[in-house]
């Protein structure tokens, strides 16, 4: 655990409110809407890493890593909610599971319609090589 301002950052799985998340995700999530709150649950469970972030022991934001464990990560489900933005907490949610954890050497991947200036402070860039290749999820709708 570390603090940012009156945030503490916390990998703590057993520490995060599966409420708060999952009513992000339902809501206000544009990536996660359509999942349902199994779906999120087993998600969070199987997830190699969590972060949360907390104000006076509430949660207010979120971010989860799926990894190989040794060479790769893929980070999903960042979120702050909207009463604790605008003061850097999403980026420190970031760094806290990017850099500061046991993935920190890794090969980071995400998907993302925004805050790609967030995520390009980390070294994410749009894959220009032409290597990547992606099936989408075919049960969407």
């Amino acid at each position: 655990m570390r603090t940012f301002g009156e945030y503490e950052l916390d990998d703590d799985r057993t520490r995060l409110d599966l409420d708060v998340v999952w009513k992000f995700l339902s809501t206000e999530a544009y990536w996660a809407r359509w999942r349902t709150r199994e779906q999120v649950e087993a998600a969070i469970a199987a997830s190699w890493r969590v972060v949360g972030a907390y104000r006076d022991g509430e949660q207010v934001g979120f971010a989860r890593a799926f990894s190989d464990g040794v060479s790769s990560a893929y980070l999903a489900d960042v979120f702050v909610v909207e009463s604790a933005r605008g003061g850097g907490l999403g980026k420190e949610i970031v760094r806290e599971i990017v850099d500061n954890g046991p993935g920190a050497g890794f090969r980071w991947m995400l998907h993302t319609a925004d805050a790609h200036g967030l995520y390009r402070q980390f070294g994410f860039a749009e894959h220009t090589k032409g290597h990547y290749l992606e099936r989408e999820n075919v049960n969407v709708r």
